[in-house]
């Protein structure tokens, strides 16, 4: 299959990352949201991160220099999946958001288009029947796009296995390293990795061994590391991140659940809203005093 037409719905952190990448890798985009202001800060986002880009030296200004033309943005369904080879959804990552969603565009999406969903944490299996195409449903998972260049391709069990190749191809052209999961696992690799860093600094600060500070001091030197757990959270969102950690049933789960939901009422949303954890956009634990 030859893929030429991505459509992004999702207007949010990664749709916005994955919509960039595809652009800059030769592809047409469309990007989707349910509001004029998520595609208006997407814009703005795209434009800050190719500048940086440039200053780190790791993109020419010449290669970008046509991106606006390969990227539209639209909040009306029809117009974004009309000529779509590949939906990528990154919306909320909700169940019952994600099955309203997939209702919706596997009943307008032409039919040679591909499926997939970046979600984090849910399973595809838990929403593909939406689609009504549970054979063209597979999750593609990213994670930076820029800076971890890993994609998880994760089947279910109704997968046509026919996709695999064709978005491992994919997320090649896309600068990313393909990683194929055997059989659908919560979190992917890198996340159950991850998850299980998070929630022994939750289990500390729960249990007020140490400060959150303390605590990410100890991961940072130790392994020579820009940033320690609750950096981490901040960068996830701790809203994404209490998502997560509040579907878990054990004691220390929900203890570290209800200590986030202290700061999700506060607005402290981690450095997408300015506080977190930390303050940005000159969090602490990046001033060089922070570890010495």
């Amino acid at each position: 299959m030859d893929i030429k037409n991505i459509c992004i719905l999702g207007a949010g952190n990664l749709g916005t990352r994955i919509a960039l990448q595809a652009a800059l890798s030769g592809f047409d985009v469309v990007v989707y949201d349910i509001e004029q202001k998520a595609l208006d800060f997407s814009l703005t986002t795209m434009q800050k991160i190719l500048s940086h880009l440039h200053r780190a030296g790791q993109i020419r200004e010449d290669i970008d220099a046509s991106f606006p033309a390969k990227i539209r943005f639209t909040l009306d369904p029809q117009e974004a999946v009309r000529d779509a080879d590949v939906i990528s959804e990154s919306v909320t990552e909700d169940l019952e958001v994600k099955k309203k969603v997939w209702r919706q565009f596997g009943a307008i999406a032409p039919e040679k288009t591909i499926f997939t969903t970046n979600t984090s944490y849910l399973l595809a299996s838990m929403f593909a029947e939406e689609s009504g195409r549970q054979e063209k449903f597979c999750a593609f998972h990213f994670h930076d796009v820029f800076y971890s260049r890993v994609v998880d391709i994760m089947p279910h069990s109704d997968t046509d296995p026919g996709i695999i190749p064709i978005l491992e191809d994919l997320g090649r052209k896309l600068n990313q390293v393909p990683i194929i999961l055997k059989k659908e696992n919560p979190g992917y690799l890198f996340n159950t990795l991850l998850l299980a860093l998070l929630g022994a600094a939750a289990k500390l600060l729960n249990r007020e061994v140490a400060s959150f500070q303390d605590i990410d001091r100890a991961w940072m030197v130790n392994f020579h590391m820009p940033m320690g757990p609750f950096g981490i959270m901040d960068s996830v969102g701790l809203d994404t991140a209490w998502h997560i950690i509040s579907a878990l049933p054990d004691r220390h789960s929900q203890a570290f659940a209800a200590l986030l939901k202290t700061y999700l009422d506060k607005g402290k949303l981690g450095e997408k809203a300015g506080e977190g954890f930390y303050s940005y956009p000159n969090p602490e634990f990046k001033k060089p005093e922070f570890i010495m």
